[in-house]
């Protein structure tokens, strides 16, 4: 199986002459293996293919590029998931969405191993650790949907010490990050309850633009979320090498391991390819799927009712499947 990085030759084909052009692209957090794909692609060439040269730009607890971006000092930005989008278009900030590269909200509950026997049996637990951020958000559709109690949820700290010590207890987490601190830490693996799978489908790991953005170089667009979903098979299906060296290049504090470790996860459990994306490539977005969650955030009292959805995202760029000729070639289908 030849598992080399691969630039797909439709791609390139396809895509206009243009000179290099430097754009940058804010992340949600530092660099990590939740963003390999952009790292690949920035790192083997698949960017510079298209025409681009860019700048990723980390996030962090002090960084707010989402604000840089409205500020016109990014060209693109990660968001986490669909509930920030739904809250531009409420505020009237015309910013839209046009990629999705996790098909699946990674977010989960960890639980002691054997304790429940199905995502329902969690509402049997006496304590949840929450955090606020998720309290306000998944929990609300977790008592919508299932009857999880509010008093249930303790604040989560994000130390898993607490959860460590209470078998009786659950705890949010990425699928990719907290069940690998648990097992070196608390010495057990935690079983997983991925919130994506009974039903929470909002799309995560978004790229943003501003709306003038795609109005004046929709080429530009065109070439980065190609190029990202390029990235990701080349990651995820090839050898990663390149944008791992990048991402600890950037990132010293970050091991192999974990790198390792969350790159197994996300092909494991389908966050990056999976649902849409296995028909329309990695990246992929649909109307159906956008306005199912949205009507669960607004059955739950997330969000507002009546915002318009086609000022949330455009799928002229994302549903091309760049990526797709580039995953058959690597898998050697």
């Amino acid at each position: 199986m030849n598992r080399a990085v691969l630039t797909a030759s439709v791609f390139l084909a396809a895509s206009p002459a243009l000179a290099l052009e430097e754009v940058s692209f804010g992340t949600n957090w530092v660099p990590e293996a939740e963003h390999g794909g952009y790292y690949q692609a920035a790192a083997d060439g698949t960017y510079e293919a298209c025409g681009l040269k860019v700048t990723i730009v980390p996030g962090g607890p002090q960084v707010n590029n989402r604000a840089l971006l409205m500020a016109g000092k990014l060209d693109f930005n990660m968001s986490g998931n669909l509930l920030l989008p739904f809250n531009a278009v409420e505020q009237g900030i015309p910013l839209k969405v046009v990629a999705a590269h996790f098909q699946k909200e990674p977010q989960v509950i960890l639980t002691h191993p054997g304790k429940v026997a199905s995502f329902e049996e969690l509402t049997t637990l006496p304590k949840l650790f929450i955090g606020d951020n998720g309290y306000q958000s998944y929990y609300q559709w977790m008592i919508t949907e299932f009857g999880f109690k509010p008093e249930a949820r303790v604040p989560y700290t994000f130390n898993p010490g607490p959860f460590i010590a209470d078998p009786d207890s659950g705890q949010q987490g990425y699928i990719t990050s907290e069940p690998f601190a648990i097992e070196r830490e608390g010495g057990f693996k935690p079983d997983i309850w991925v919130i994506a799978d009974e039903g929470f489908n909002t799309y995560a790991t978004l790229v943003e633009v501003m709306q003038d953005t795609l109005d004046t170089k929709p080429e530009v667009v065109k070439c980065f979320v190609e190029g990202s979903a390029i990235g990701w098979a080349n990651y995820l299906y090839g050898d990663p090498t390149l944008g791992n060296a990048l991402i600890r290049e950037q990132n010293p504090e970050m091991s192999q391991e974990q790198i390792d470790y969350s790159i197994v996860m996300m092909r494991d459990y389908g966050i990056v390819d999976s649902g849409d994306a296995l028909e329309y490539g990695i990246g992929a977005m649909t109307e159906a799927t956008i306005t199912s969650f949205y009507d669960k955030m607004v059955a739950a009292g997330v969000v507002a009712a009546g915002l318009d959805l086609s000022k949330v995202y455009s799928l002229d760029y994302a549903n091309t499947g760049a990526a797709i000729p580039v995953k058959k070639k690597l898998l050697g289908e």
